[in-house]
């Protein structure tokens, strides 16, 4: 699959080609943050972000989403009955995600897809969406992604990447899907060799501004009881206040519950993120609470993402680096200092 190049101004024209043909999302700046919105034809696309403060997850698994709904009308024929809500599921680009998001996702479709369960909304909308990622140049001092199996020009979960090589960009298509984006975008222009091999030294050198690195090495052979019991999980959680900050802007997390909401006679049944770090998360109906004390919160947190995914999917720990719960928890929490703890237990 050649390489392309397009004029760093001609982007925006050629994803509102796609226009006809997809929804397109772009990061859009709101206030201090960028945000992936429906782009416009106004040209609101915006490159100098260091990235989204959400990621792209939840274009796909909505935060909040109504999945069934019922009458409690005794009139009605369908009174008590549950149906499913109508779905809508048009073909989408999201474009400009970052190559960590991107492999956030198939670090999730793990749990939404796989061969024991399925989850149909997560599935169609995954498949019905292409992603064209957008390398980074400038990583942030907390980004540790070459340490977790990602990159800042890793390709895994992209059909095109984008390489920002000033006045000129280079769109490498990396899967069949991506081909298809670049020839309806009107992208034809072979990048020569001289432009690709700016980009191949451009990801290299960039590979070397990343200056955190975390170890992963012992964390597969580690027994899950000691880890478990360690001494350190007190210290970790001393500062946690339970905001769910981390959980919430956290790519990987996948954790949700399921309400009925009536209005009236009309209910839904709607599906809404959840967070490990919240009290209620595992409080039973009889009253009990298994993790009723914020240290067992916290443990679970670092224990399924470094430990139980690891030792359950076998491919890596569920943390792709984008460093976003460092630079918003609000009690200074860093994960790369559990990673230490946990792999030299």
């Amino acid at each position: 699959m050649g390489d392309k190049r397009i004029k760093k101004k001609q982007l925006p024209h050629l994803l509102i080609a796609l226009k006809k043909d997809y929804e397109v999302f772009v990061p859009v700046k709101e206030d201090d943050f960028y945000t992936f919105k429906p782009l416009t034809d106004k040209e609101e696309l915006d490159l100098s972000f260091t990235n989204t403060r959400l990621s792209a997850k939840s274009l796909i698994f909505p935060q909040s989403e109504r999945i069934f709904e019922f009458t409690l009308d005794e009139q009605s024929k369908d009174a008590h009955i549950i149906e499913e809500s109508p779905k809508h599921y048009p073909p989408k680009v999201i474009a400009g995600i970052r190559p960590c998001d991107a492999r956030a996702l198939r670090l999730v479709n793990e749990n939404f897809d796989s061969p024991e369960f399925k989850d149909p909304w997560w599935v169609r909308r995954l498949e019905s969406t292409r992603f064209i990622g957008l390398g980074c140049n400038e990583p942030c001092s907390t980004c540790f992604c070459t340490s977790v199996g990602c990159g800042p020009f890793s390709e895994e979960g992209l059909d095109v990447l984008l390489f920002d090589l000033g006045e000129d960009l280079l769109a490498r298509a990396v899967t069949q899907k991506g081909e298809i984006l670049l020839n309806l975008g009107g992208v034809g222009r072979d990048a020569g060799s001289d432009l690709t091999k700016k980009a191949d030294n451009l990801r290299i050198q960039t590979e070397k501004k990343i200056g955190a690195h975390v170890p992963t090495e012992k964390l597969k052979e580690k027994n899950v009881k000691d880890l478990f019991d360690a001494p350190f999980w007190d210290d970790v959680a001393f500062g946690c206040i339970n905001c769910g900050t981390c959980t919430f802007l956290c790519p990987t997390c996948w954790c949700f519950d399921i309400q009925d909401e009536v209005t009236k006679k009309q209910g839904d049944r709607i599906r809404n993120w959840d967070s490990c770090m919240f009290p209620l998360f595992t409080l039973h109906a009889s009253g009990h609470n298994p993790r009723a004390e914020k240290v067992q919160r916290v443990r679970q947190r670092f224990m399924h993402k470094l430990k139980y995914y690891v030792d359950k999917y076998k491919n890596g720990v569920a943390c792709v680096g984008c460093g976003r719960c460092i630079r918003h928890c609000p009690v200074n929490i860093d994960i790369r200092e559990v990673f230490k703890l946990m792999n030299e237990l």
